[in-house]
């Protein structure tokens, strides 16, 4: 088992990474201080993981229930959100009941914010079973939920107790959830690490046919780097907004199409390429890059090409963004591979970018 830290002193907490950590009384039994655990999953993953949970949880003498929300992006919002509120007042949960957030990221994502808000603060522990949750939502305590009008704009920053990432979950992802979590690995690698970017091109075959040893190595990169960054910067004031590479475009074509359609790292993927069009417009990059990045999407299987939402559009959406400063957009864009800033861009360059991106209407 691999044994990161986020450090953010008293309130610091592990990553564990491994196989078969679901099915480890052992391994929960420090984060399950109360008698009273709750698991929030969705009707996917419920059939698949949540037994094992229940059985580690009984084994150390918990009481445990279990609320089931609906699958998919389309369903982080209020309404599901009080599905686990109703489940935690059902239960009469305490301060020191725990919710365990068995899932992706939107389960991740909507069981953080429950926990944040119910009595002001009880602790959860995030157990990933999606990629993507394994390499990046489950660490560093941004939870929330979705508007109409914007992606992830109502939430709050409330740490876990522990992420127990069990890298067997991912043998029963589909292919293109696995995708969605590549995304996020290149992003971490674009940002961060170009000898990273280097090493995942080099074993993107591996990485698409679910090779748990690749696999592992990807989540122990791309968390450590999610860790170095969250602990100099918690409530992204600086550095950690550059993790939002590729994220001001994603965001606008979930929203613009509809929770769901797209995959969020799809979106990701197709924003990065657009971040990285606008990098090379600023004077920033070599175009060489820009084709180095979509060669590396597409043997991902993810898309490279927006949607065609039309550039106001576009435009409208990406300034319901939590990057936005005085009604200005603000983008992550390249200084070089592995080098990342936020910066505000003209008009005319921006128009440039969704003019070529994105399909035709």
């Amino acid at each position: 088992m691999i044994n990161l830290t986020v450090d953010l002193g008293t309130r610091s907490y592990p990553i564990h990474i491994g196989t078969g950590l679901l099915s480890q009384p052992a391994l929960f039994a420090p984060y399950i201080l109360g008698q009273k655990a709750i698991i929030v999953t969705n009707v996917t993953v419920e059939p698949l993981y949540v037994e094992r949970v229940v059985k580690s949880l009984r084994t150390l003498g918990k009481h445990v229930s279990t609320v089931t929300l609906p699958d998919g992006e389309a369903h982080k919002n209020w309404q599901a959100l009080n599905l686990i509120f109703d489940a935690l007042l059902g239960a009469q949960a305490d301060r020191k009941t725990t919710l365990l957030a068995l899932g992706g990221g939107v389960i991740g994502d909507m069981t953080g914010f429950a926990a944040a808000c119910y009595m002001r603060g009880v602790p959860f522990v995030q157990l990933p079973t999606t990629l993507l949750a394994q390499v990046d939502s489950s660490v560093g305590g941004k939870t929330g939920i979705n508007h109409p009008l914007g992606k992830n704009m109502i939430g709050a920053f409330w740490q876990p107790s522990a992420v127990l990432a069990d890298m067997e979950t991912l043998k029963t992802l589909p292919e293109r959830e696995l995708s969605a979590g590549i995304a996020e690995i290149i992003k971490h690698g674009a940002i961060a690490d170009s000898i990273y970017f280097d090493w995942i091109e080099a074993n993107i075959e591996k990485l698409n046919t679910c090779d748990l040893e690749v696999l592992a190595y990807a989540v122990q990169s791309s968390c450590e780097i999610k860790a170095r960054v969250v602990a100099s910067d918690e409530k992204e004031q600086g550095e950690r907004a550059n993790l939002n590479f590729g994220h001001t475009f994603g965001h606008a074509i979930e929203a613009g199409l509809g929770y769901g359609k797209w995959l969020h790292g799809e979106a990701v993927g197709c924003g990065m390429v657009m971040a990285t069009d606008l990098s090379m417009r600023l004077g920033f990059i070599d175009p060489s890059l820009i084709a180095r990045l979509r060669a590396l999407l597409t043997a991902a299987r993810l898309p490279v090409i927006g949607p065609a939402l039309g550039e106001d559009r576009y435009i409208d959406l990406m300034r319901v963004d939590k990057k936005a400063d005085a009604g200005e957009i603000r983008f992550v864009l390249l200084k070089k591979l592995g080098e990342a800033f936020m910066t505000t861009v003209p008009d005319i360059h921006l128009r440039a970018t969704l003019h070529d991106c994105v399909v035709r209407s």
